[in-house]
C-alpha cells in the first residue's frame, strides 16, 4: 500500500518509496554510512530526483527501485552475483529442477561470447543443426556479446510452441547463420553412460548438476555394474557446474570416508560435507578441461585430494565460489556469492583451477579425442594391474 505522505511528489508520481529504500540501504550498510558518506547518499537522492524531473523518458518508481538494486549488486564487481527479474528467476528455478521449455542446448560464456557447449540429441536445437562450438552472436534482435548466462537463458526459453531466432558464427563458415527454432518442453538427462566398445570400461558423461543428477548417477552406475564393467571413466569436461548438493551426492559414490568439500563463509561457522565411504568399488579416471567449473570442480578436487581416482586432461576453469539464490518479493530473486569452497586438503582453487594428474592437451583439428584415448589406455593398465 502506498503511504499517504511522501517527501516529494513529481508529476503525480510519488518519490517516498525510492527515498525509503535508499535510507534502508544506508542503515543496512553500516551505522556510520550516513555520517561518513552523507554526500554520496545525497548524490544518489539527487540523481533519482533529476531522473524523475529531467529525463526525456518517463520513469516509474518500480524502474528506479529495480535500477537501484541492480546497481548495488553490480557494485560488487562479481560476475556471478546478479539480480534476477521474475521471468529470469523463474527460468533459473526451472534449470535447477532440470525441466523447462526451451531449445535443448547447454551454453557457456567464453571470452565474452555465448558459446554452445552441447546440443542434446532429439531436441529442437539439435534438429535445427546447432552444434557444439557455435558462437551465438544474437538472440532474436538482442546482441549476445557480453551477455550474462541468466539473461541469455531467459531469452532462449519461453512458452512451448513459440519461436526464437539465433544468429550463429561458425568456425568453418565466414557468414553468420540464422536458425529460427520452436521451443519445446525440455527434460534433458544430465548423466549418460555406455560400455566402451571392445572393453570392460564404463564411460559416463555428466553434463551439469541438477536436482536429478544424483539419482541419474545411481541408475547409470547400477546399469554399468550389471554389465560387469571393471573400471569407470567419468567425463566432467565442459561441465559448467550447478547444484552443490547434487555434486556432493554424486561424489559420495566415489570418495572414501572423510570430507568431500568445505564451505567457507564470511559469517558463521564453516560447513563440511562428508562421505561415509565410497559405494562404487571401481577404478576411476575423471576427465577434466578448462570448461569444468564450479560443482564439477568440487567433485574433481575431492577425487584428486583423496586419491579416489586419476584426473586426466587439462586444468579446470577455477570457479571456487558458491552462489545462494534468494527469493525476493514479486517473483524476483537474487543470486549472490555467499561463500568459497575448499577441497578436502583445504585448497582454494578459485581463479587457479585444478591441475590434472595426467596432462593431455587437445588440438583443434585433431580427429581423435586424445584425452579420452589416454584415459582408456590408463584404465586398461589399472584393470590389468
Amino acid at each position: 500500500m502506498e503511504p499517504k505522505a511522501s517527501f516529494f511528489s513529481f508529476r503525480g508520481g510519488r518519490f517516498f518509496s525510492v527515498l525509503a529504500v535508499l535510507i534502508v540501504i544506508a542503515f543496512l550498510a553500516g551505522g556510520s554510512l550516513l555520517a561518513t558518506n552523507y554526500k554520496h547518499l545525497g548524490n544518489l537522492v539527487k540523481v533519482v530526483t533529476l531522473v524523475r524531473l529531467q529525463s526525456l523518458q518517463q520513469v516509474n518508481t518500480t524502474q528506479l527501485v529495480d535500477g537501484a538494486i541492480k546497481g548495488i549488486v553490480g557494485s560488487l564487481n562479481d560476475p556471478y552475483s546478479v539480480y534476477l527479474d521474475p521471468k529470469t528467476f523463474s527460468q533459473l528455478q526451472e534449470q535447477i529442477k532440470g525441466s523447462f521449455g526451451g531449445l535443448g542446448i547447454l551454453v557457456g560464456v567464453k571470452e565474452q561470447y555465448l558459446t554452445v557447449v552441447r546440443a542434446y540429441q532429439g531436441t529442437p536445437a539439435a534438429k535445427a543443426g546447432i552444434a557444439a562450438g557455435d558462437v551465438i552472436s544474437k538472440i532474436d534482435d538482442r546482441d549476445a556479446k557480453g551477455i550474462d548466462l541468466e539473461t541469455a537463458i531467459s531469452l532462449m526459453r519461453g512458452e512451448v510452441g513459440s519461436k526464437v531466432t539465433l544468429t550463429i558464427n561458425r568456425r568453418d563458415n565466414d557468414n553468420p547463420l540464422q536458425f529460427t527454432i520452436p521451443r519445446e518442453e525440455i527434460s534433458v538427462p544430465t548423466v549418460e553412460s555406455q560400455v566402451l566398445p571392445n572393453t570392460a570400461i564404463g564411460y559416463t558423461v555428466i553434463s551439469q548438476f541438477t536436482e536429478h543428477t544424483s539419482v541419474e548417477m545411481k541408475e547409470n552406475l547400477a546399469k554399468l555394474q550389471n554389465e560387469q564393467v571393471k573400471g569407470l571413466i567419468l567425463d566432467l569436461r565442459d561441465n559448467p557446474g550447478g547444484e552443490l548438493i547434487a555434486a556432493v551426492n554424486v561424489a559420495k559414490n566415489f570418495i572414501p570416508n572423510g570430507p568431500i568439500v568445505f564451505i567457507d563463509y564470511r559469517f558463521g561457522r564453516d560447513q563440511e560435507f562428508s562421505s561415509e565411504g565410497r559405494t562404487a568399488q571401481l577404478p576411476l579416471i575423471v576427465l577434466i578441461n578448462g570448461g569444468s567449473a564450479s560443482a564439477a570442480e568440487i567433485l574433481a578436487g575431492a577425487v584428486k585430494d583423496t586419491g579416489a581416482g586419476t584426473l586426466v586432461g587439462s586444468k579446470t576453469f577455477g570457479k571456487g565460489i558458491v552462489q545462494t539464490v534468494f527469493p525476493l518479493n514479486n517473483g524476483a530473486g537474487l543470486k549472490l556469492t555467499t561463500a568459497r569452497y575448499l577441497t578436502p586438503n583445504r585448497n582454494d582453487i578459485h581463479q587457479k583451477g585444478i591441475e590434472p594428474d595426467v596432462t593431455v592437451q587437445t588440438q583443434e583439428n585433431n580427429v581423435h579425442d586424445v584425452q579420452l584415448d589416454r584415459a582408456i589406455e590408463l584404465m586398461k593398465q589399472k584393470i590389468a594391474g
